[in-house]
């Protein structure tokens, strides 16, 4: 039989008191509580205040890492191309969008982004903006289809957009449109099953998830599909429908937080969803209920920043899922 030490390289130690700065995977045992203990990984799953953006908004988009966030563009209420950079503590405003707009997405990180799409007056734009970190540069050639309210993944040379509305002058259709990009220019690729707006999108570009979001009519929706690099397929379900909401993650391992569950009415909510790969598990709520904010960041450390209350907040909530910590260790 495999022993502690053969796996570790060191016996468990015997410690009147819990090590100040433990590894992770170190256990000990406690001879002053008789307790056997480990710093382990374990699931948290809590929100916690940030800080808040410069330049309160909503209808905007978010990219980055729970660290090193980007939130760009969205309505003041007047369309915004503000763009402010997020350090893990406090926003900083940076170089503004070349066409200022709301109901966008973005997909990338804090120093190589792209924000898509979008509309400044119900029709859908077809703009694609590049990030360096600091400026923003149109590319020669945007979406093939213009759309707004539509949901985005990858990286700034690795991207996909799918779905959105077209807006006038395309009778308000949502479009089923998923677009690849390779840093250069948009191809469109096999369609979505559901073509809905307002949606949230995260993952790579062979390998996302596509949730939530309105269906025509103003429905809210509860579906999620997921994308293989080729074809979307439909897995299982939110347990709360809603659109207007943010995701963060990959493919196998995600959470989704707030939207609106009240369309066509307004209502935000709090809700808060992990996905396993196969299945969405509901979890602690954020303090503070809204839709139509910005997300960043994975499964295990998210960020929520922006987007409407009753009114626009620039208020920014930290995701913890999981973190080392110290445990008790049971036979159970």
């Amino acid at each position: 039989m495999t022993t502690f030490k053969e796996i570790r390289g060191t016996d468990i130690l015997a410690l009147s008191s819990d090590p100040s700065n433990p590894e992770e995977g170190q256990i000990w045992y406690n001879s002053s509580s008789g307790t056997l203990k480990g710093y382990l990984l374990a699931n948290v799953n809590t929100w916690a205040s940030g800080g808040s953006l410069g330049t309160a908004r909503y209808n905007m988009s978010g990219c980055g890492t729970q660290t090193a966030a980007l939130a760009v563009g969205g309505l003041v209420p007047a369309n915004s191309g503000a763009t402010e950079k997020y350090n893990g503590t406090s926003w900083t405003a940076t170089g503004s969008l070349n066409t200022a707009r709301a109901y966008l997405t973005s997909a990338g990180i804090q120093t190589a982004a792209l924000a898509i799409g979008g509309t400044q007056t119900n029709i859908g734009l077809t703009n694609t903006e590049l990030f360096n970190g600091s400026t923003w540069t149109n590319n020669p050639t945007g979406l093939n289809t213009g759309r707004y309210g539509l949901a985005s993944s990858g990286t700034q040379t690795a991207a996909l957009a799918f779905t959105g509305n077209g807006g006038a002058p395309t009778s308000y259709a949502d479009q089923p449109t998923t677009e690849s990009f390779n840093g250069t220019s948009w191809t469109a690729v096999n369609v979505i099953n559901t073509a809905r707006r307002y949606l949230a999108g995260c993952g790579t570009q062979p390998a996302t998830l596509a949730i939530g979001g309105w269906t025509p009519g103003a429905v809210n929706s509860s579906a999620t599909e997921s994308w293989n690099g080729t074809s979307w397929t439909t897995v299982n379900s939110l347990n709360t429908a809603r659109g207007q909401l943010s995701a963060a993650g990959i493919q196998t391992a995600a959470v989704a937080f707030g939207g609106n569950t009240g369309a066509p009415l307004y209502t935000p909510s709090s809700a808060t969803e992990l996905w396993n790969g196969t299945s969405w598990t509901t979890t602690t709520s954020m303090t503070t209920a809204r839709a139509y904010s910005g997300g960043a960041g994975t499964k295990a450390s998210a960020l929520v920043f922006g987007g409407k209350t009753t009114v626009a907040t620039g208020t920014t909530e930290a995701w913890t899922g999981q973190a080392l910590q110290t445990k008790t260790l049971t036979v159970s």
